[in-house]
């Protein structure tokens, strides 16, 4: 597949900003057990400490950190899965994105500010406030004008390269979970 251009991918904007707003559903759980290792998984645990069980988050570390584990918020790396789709295309390039959770919610700054909380499966995670961008990764694997789309003003402000997050009430989280978002 070739990559999109930026004419692509500002025709899916209006499909990305009809995601549902309260509640969604968790369509895609990928886990990074290495560098450059994806796996695609039906269910996972998300723990206080390890973020999702079996990834290489905390291992992988941080320039972020005085210790050089993973930054604690940033433990989890969501992403819309329509924007995904817009991005990536073909579902088997979906995890290529790098992220664990793939979710159908509106992620935009507007509707899930810092410091929101969703129940996902059995488990609870915080919204945090570090930026989660398009990098050179990102940019190698799905072009440049992926990248300045979600890395622009409209990407930063929709979110389109996704959120971090971290985990405040460990459970089981399976595809197809119901994605909600807590109000106090």
């Amino acid at each position: 597949m070739s990559d999109r251009t930026m004419e692509e991918l500002d025709r899916g904007l209006d499909g990305i900003r009809q995601a549902p707003a309260e509640a969604g559903t968790l369509s895609y759980i990928v886990r990074r057990p290495a560098v450059e290792q994806r796996e695609v998984v039906q269910e996972g645990m998300l723990d206080l400490e390890e973020g999702l069980v079996g990834d290489n988050w905390l291992r992988r570390g941080s320039r972020r950190t005085d210790n050089g584990l993973g930054h604690p918020d940033q433990q989890l790396n969501i992403m819309g899965i329509r924007a995904v789709k817009l991005v990536a295309g073909s579902r088997d390039r979906w995890a290529l994105a790098g992220d664990q959770l793939y979710v159908d919610l509106d992620l935009s700054k507007d509707n899930l500010p810092a410091g929101t909380r969703l129940a996902i499966g059995e488990a609870i995670v915080e919204v945090t406030e570090l930026p989660h961008l398009g990098c050179k990764k990102f940019q190698a694997r799905f072009g440049t004008d992926a990248m300045r789309f979600v890395n622009s003003e409209v990407g930063r402000q929709l979110r389109l390269r996704g959120l971090n997050a971290k985990v405040v009430q460990p459970g089981r989280v399976a595809v197809g979970d119901a994605v909600t978002r807590l109000v106090d």
